[in-house]
This record gives C-alpha cells, structure tokens and sequence, in this order.
C-alpha cells in the first residue's frame, strides 16, 4: 500500500503542477503530442505475426480518432527484419532521433533481448506485444517494461498441466533443435507428471517429418507435445494429418497451430489442441468490439498477436487518460498499474514484474463456415495465474 499511495502523490503532484503553468500569464504550451515507436518483423517469412501485431494496435488508436489518452498520436513502425543487431540500431534511432516517448512491439525473443536493456536504459517506457523470455521476467525486469503479452513458459505449461489432467502417463515431445524450443519443451514438463517417452527435435528448417512420426508411431505415447512455430509447424500439421496418427494420438501443441496458421492448416487442423491467452469467442464487451471492429477494417481473422498489440494501445490510452494527458515517463509509469483497463482477455492485471496474471485456455480449431475456421476456447487451464520468474523480479 506504501508503494500505490506514493505513485499516485507523484501522479497528482504532476498533474498540479501542470495545473500551475498552465495558468501563468504568458506561459506558452505547445499542444502536446505522442510519438510511438512500433517494432516488429515485417518482412520475411515470420512477417504475417508482425503484422497482426501492428493491425491489432492500429485499430485501437483508430478507435481514438488517432489520439491516445487524448494526444495526437504519431506512430513510427519499424521493421526489425529479425535482425537483432538491426533491431538495437533501429530502437536507437527511434528514441535518439525521434525522440519517441513509448517504444511498444517485438514479437521474437531474439530481438526482445537485443533491444530491451538499451530501451530500459535509455528510461524510455517499453510495452512488449508478443516476447516474454525468462530473463526480463525475472533478474533483469525493469519498471519501464511492461509487457501485453505472457511470459513465453507459461502456454506451455498450460499443456503440460492440462495432459497431466487428462491423465496421460507418456509424452512424446516434438520441437525444432533450438536453444528456445528446448526451454519450450521444459516448460511442459514443469507441469506434466507423466514420462516423457522421447524427445524428437527435427533440424531446424526441416520439411519431411515422415521419420519422427514413423518413430512416434513405433512408440504409441498416450499424446504428443508438439512446440513447432511458423512453416515447420504448418508442414507438421499436415503430415500428422495424412500419417494415419491423428485421431489415434491426440496431438498437443503450443505456438503451432493459431490464428495466423489457421487458415493455412484449415480441415487439418480440426480438433488439434492448443494453448492461449486468448481466442476469438471469449465472452466479454471489449472481446466482441475488438473482433467486430478488427475484421471490418482489415477483411481476415484476428490471433491472439492481434489482441495483444490492441491491448497494448487500449493499456497506454486508458493510463494516459488517468494523467489527464501528461506523457512524461515517470508520470505514466505511476497511472499504469492503477489504469481501468479492460482487456480483450477478460480477467488481466499486472503481476510485481509487470507482466500479466490472466487465465490460459485449451483451445481448438473449428469449423464455423464451409471456408472459415476459428480458435476456440474450451476450458479454461489456469485461472489468475502470473509467471514462474516473478519471485526473482527485483524493481
């Protein structure tokens, strides 16, 4: 409590004091105006993840007739072509150059490492979209990061707890042999009970997984874990369609099949289970405006990289609104946490590292038309719950 009522005597002493200089005779104020830094991968292949990020933020400064929190907004998007050394040059531009007040974005753990030291360095206030890694959540988190998004364990172990729940005794994981995937893989198994059967980590950029599912096969494992991004994990997904597994093995997976793969997976991925923060027919006001509005303006389906960049916007807009439009860093930092946010996901509040605590679901792909498919949330995995790193946060 010591720490809410000094941010809010720092929050109204600001707002005082703008108060006062306002209302000197002769004192001149520039009508004051928000640069916004976006950053992610537009190009490439992983390009279509940056942008549902960039649409899903755009919508919601639209939303406020292109004025956050009541300022002008100006948003600088910026490709890091998944360069992280390009990616920190950039960042730099943007804050030395451009004099941005909020660099929001980044949707691959690479670069989120690269850019977020030199951002939270520079006291320039950082909201994340998609990229949570272990060490910002945990021993180097800053009070100028916050992030929309989860940390990057927790979808999967949302599966590991709900294949524990479901009973099943031996996993087969499947992942790409990367440093991140094999984090990826012991995050499941920090909520699975079972055994794990075999561990099959294809090379990365692999196409033909003809071999692993004919070792999969050999093995009979009550289930498989798959953590198989982009095109490795479209591939994927087809071949366990065709390979005379599915329906017989249930298939498992985080980060492989979702809104951006969706519609390229179509009857494939039917009845494939994932894990998410978020998904379309969640039941909530600002779920059912984001989906009404977003597939107005943009004509295709949104994922849940879509919602977080919303969020993002939504959260900076609600903060700034709570400053009475006073963007100075440490001002907003003090509005941010008590900001009436109200998230896509329904259920969402910061944790002490500034990182969700929100409800992970089970979600599916379903037919809704004879050419749309859509994630659905099933169940409901974990309800309220923060990150494994938090307890190691010291801000």
């Amino acid at each position: 409590m010591k720490n809410v009522r000094a941010r809010f005597k720092r929050l109204a002493g600001a707002v005082l004091c703008s108060a006062f200089l306002a209302a000197v005779p002769g004192y001149a104020q520039e009508t004051p105006k928000l640069t916004v830094g976006f950053m992610a991968t537009l190009s490439g292949p992983a390009a279509i993840y940056g942008e549902h990020m960039r649409d899903g933020f755009m919508l919601a400064v639209n939303q406020s007739n292109g004025a956050l929190g009541g300022l002008e907004t100006n948003v600088l998007i910026t490709d890091d072509k998944l360069d992280p050394d390009y990616a920190v040059e950039k960042v730099t531009e943007l804050i030395e150059v451009n004099g941005i007040d909020v660099l929001v974005g980044v949707n691959f753990s690479r670069v989120m490492l690269a850019v977020h030291d030199p951002v939270v360095r520079s006291r320039t206030l950082f909201i994340g979209t998609s990229s949570g890694p272990a060490p910002i959540a945990g021993r180097t988190c800053s009070r100028y990061f916050y992030s929309t998004a989860s940390q990057d364990d927790q979808v999967h172990e949302t599966m590991g707890r709900f294949a524990s729940l479901k009973g099943y005794q031996r996993v087969v994981t499947i992942a790409p042999d990367y440093e991140a995937a094999r984090d990826a893989l012991a995050a499941f198994q920090r909520h699975f009970k079972g055994q794990i059967a075999r561990e099959l980590f294809p090379r990365l950029g692999q196409t033909d997984f003809s071999g692993e599912f004919a070792q999969i096969d050999e093995i009979s494992p009550d289930a498989i874990y798959a953590f198989m991004p982009s095109g490795m994990g479209v591939e994927l997904v087809r071949q366990f369609h065709t390979s005379g597994l599915k329906g017989a093995i249930p298939f498992l997976s985080a980060k492989t099949i979702n809104g951006v793969s969706l519609p390229y997976l179509a009857e494939t991925a039917e009845g494939l289970m994932s894990a998410s923060t978020w998904a379309p027919n969640l039941d909530n006001p600002a779920n059912k405006r984001f989906m009404r509005e977003f597939q107005r303006t943009y004509g295709y389906q949104p994922s849940v990289y879509a919602a977080q960049g919303y969020d993002a916007a939504k959260f900076l807009h609600f903060s700034l609104e709570l400053t009475g439009g006073i963007k100075d860093t440490e001002t907003l930092i003090s509005a941010m946490n008590a900001a009436p946010f109200e998230s896509v996901r329904g259920d969402f509040r910061f944790n002490d590292n500034q990182f969700p605590i929100q409800d992970f679901y089970l979600v599916e792909g379903v037919r809704r038309t004879s050419t749309l498919y859509e994630m659905e949330a099933t169940a409901r995995i974990f309800d309220d719950v923060g990150d494994a790193y938090s307890g190691s946060c010291r801000m």
